[in-house]
């Protein structure tokens, strides 16, 4: 199985993990402060993984360039944007709507990375991310009483644009970490993704931090009193966005991103077998989706 696959599901299904971690701190953090503590705590862990596979392997680090610098500022910055999209879709009472329209990530990943960076992939691959987008849609659809006719309506509502402009913006970060992976040269793709990943993240708590200092001084606070439930999610987010990133080095980004819509499976599965929630029709009809998705999208990357 190539490399770039386990690190996918590997970020995939830290990433459920971290999410989770983090909605059970929004009981005493507000949505940035919750947000601070994944890049607070994620770097120094961050660090020691870095750190490791430099002593493991005895390389050593290029040295960092305005390109590299400039690349993984913007992703940081975007990443922090697109976040805060998705949480304001949220705010127009259209929960579904705008979680449903940031699904698309992944073909628009694989646009974005066409129209930019020349990434070409394979028909077999194009069906299976319209396929697993589908089913992404039916599974995030499920329960909330619309269906993609009802979705289509309402593409132009703030909670759809909101929801598309998420995917745009994660379609760019994933862009600019390979470039900024890119912009180093004659270092281990692998270690120059976890490098990116230390100086993104560094940035994000800088900007992060003083935006919070300016308007939230005491979700700075909070961020610390919680250090015991936070630190946990600095060490999902370490491991899972160093397996994003180290994903992006190794394939094309549309292939990486639409591969890790598995991350809705896994939360399906989580709270069907773990939860013991029962299953409906449509949660079972997007499962196949997905799976069937994924299946066409390895295929065409052989």
């Amino acid at each position: 199985m190539p490399l770039w696959i386990v690190f996918t599901l590997i970020a995939a299904l830290f990433q459920t993990w971290r999410t989770a971690l983090q909605q059970r701190l929004r009981a005493v953090l507000s949505v940035n402060g919750a947000s601070f503590v994944r890049f607070f705590y994620g770097v120094p862990f961050g660090f020691a993984i870095l750190v490791a596979m430099l002593a493991a392997s005895g390389a050593h680090l290029p040295p960092p360039n305005a390109t590299f610098l400039a690349e993984c500022a913007l992703a940081g910055a975007l990443q922090i944007i697109g976040t805060g999209l998705l949480i304001l879709s949220f705010g127009f009472r259209s929960f579904a709507v705008g979680s449903a329209y940031a699904k698309t990530e992944g073909v628009q990943t694989a646009l974005v990375a066409w129209l930019i960076a020349g990434e070409r992939l394979r028909l077999t691959a194009w069906l299976g991310i319209l396929i697993g987008v589908v089913g992404v849609l039916t599974l995030s659809l499920a329960g909330h009483g619309l269906r993609l006719r009802g979705l289509l309506r309402a593409t132009f509502q703030p909670a759809a644009l909101c929801g598309l402009g998420t995917g745009l913006c994660f379609a760019f970060v994933s862009v600019l970490i390979k470039w900024a992976n890119l912009a180093l040269h004659g270092g281990h793709p692998i270690i120059q993704a976890i490098y990116a990943l230390v100086v993104t993240n560094v940035m994000q708590t800088v900007l992060l931090g003083g935006w919070l200092l300016w308007r939230e001084p005491r979700q700075i606070i909070a961020s610390l009193v919680t250090w015991r439930r936070s630190l946990w999610v600095g060490v999902m987010s370490a491991v899972g966005s160093g397996c994003w990133f180290s994903a992006f080095a190794l394939a094309p980004v549309g292939l990486v991103r639409s591969l890790g819509q598995m991350e809705v499976p896994f939360i399906l599965l989580f709270s069907h077998f773990y939860l013991k929630e029962r299953m409906k029709r449509s949660d079972i009809a997007g499962l196949f989706l997905v799976a069937g998705g994924v299946v066409f999208v390895l295929l065409g990357a052989g």
